[in-house]
């Protein structure tokens, strides 16, 4: 099976392409940091991997993209290049959450632990999900208050990484509970994203971006006069 993954739902922009034959695998990456310029950045990375892989577009047998929560213009890049890349070779889809994508990678590093993973969502609110140590979804994603959030943490996790680890550990602590940060640096990568489809062996009808909350920008609703 050859697998092309996307992820620009976050602070960083990455693709992959994943081959395997039988037990063989063969992982193709590359993955920048930037707060900017995913829609810019996206294609060339995936030119370059699939170059790198040898891989030619037609050969494509799934195509697996990061579908929020993260930023509006981020999730909707990666959702509609994936979409858009499977209409013109036939391959079928894969997406998942980009907390689970996170979960995935933090997990080898905390231990074997339940723990969470918390990002910063801005104006004082995180993009929680809870993991068990083997790193499967227990709940979420969830867009809540640190405060709010911590009351949802189980009694055996200890352990929060991402950008919002420290908001939720803080908030923790004013609830009596340990909780211990980790990983600040966390983002999702289309690497790990391209292990997760090839182990689900799943596909979807189609991808549709995960939102938390509406957007920033909203649509005008009174007439503007136009001065002659």
């Amino acid at each position: 099976m050859n697998i092309l993954a996307l992820d620009t739902s976050m602070g960083a922009c990455s693709a992959a392409v994943l081959r395997t034959d039988g037990a063989a695998q063969t992982l193709f990456a590359r993955q920048e940091s930037m707060a900017r310029g995913h829609a810019e950045a996206l294609m060339p990375m995936v030119a370059a991997v699939m170059a790198e892989a040898a891989l030619p577009a037609a050969e494509l047998d799934l195509i697996a993209a990061t579908t929020g929560p993260g930023s509006f213009t981020g999730v909707r890049i990666a959702v509609a290049a994936a979409r858009g890349l499977a209409l013109v070779t036939s391959a079928k889809l894969f997406g998942t959450d980009s907390l689970t994508v996170m979960a995935k990678a933090a997990a080898e590093y905390l231990g074997g632990q339940p723990f969470a993973v918390a990002v910063d969502a801005r104006r004082g609110m995180i993009y929680l999900g809870l993991y068990d140590g083997a790193a499967r979804k227990l709940a979420g994603p969830l867009l809540l208050t640190p405060d709010d959030a911590a009351t949802r943490l189980p009694a055996e996790c200890s352990l929060a990484a991402g950008s919002g680890a420290v908001s939720l550990a803080e908030a923790g602590a004013r609830l009596g509970l340990s909780v211990t940060a980790r990983l600040p640096e966390l983002q999702p990568s289309a690497e790990v994203l391209a292990v997760i489809a090839h182990e689900r062996g799943e596909t979807s009808a189609t991808l549709r971006p995960l939102y938390l909350r509406p957007p920033d920008a909203k649509p005008q609703t009174q007439p503007v006069a136009v001065q002659r």
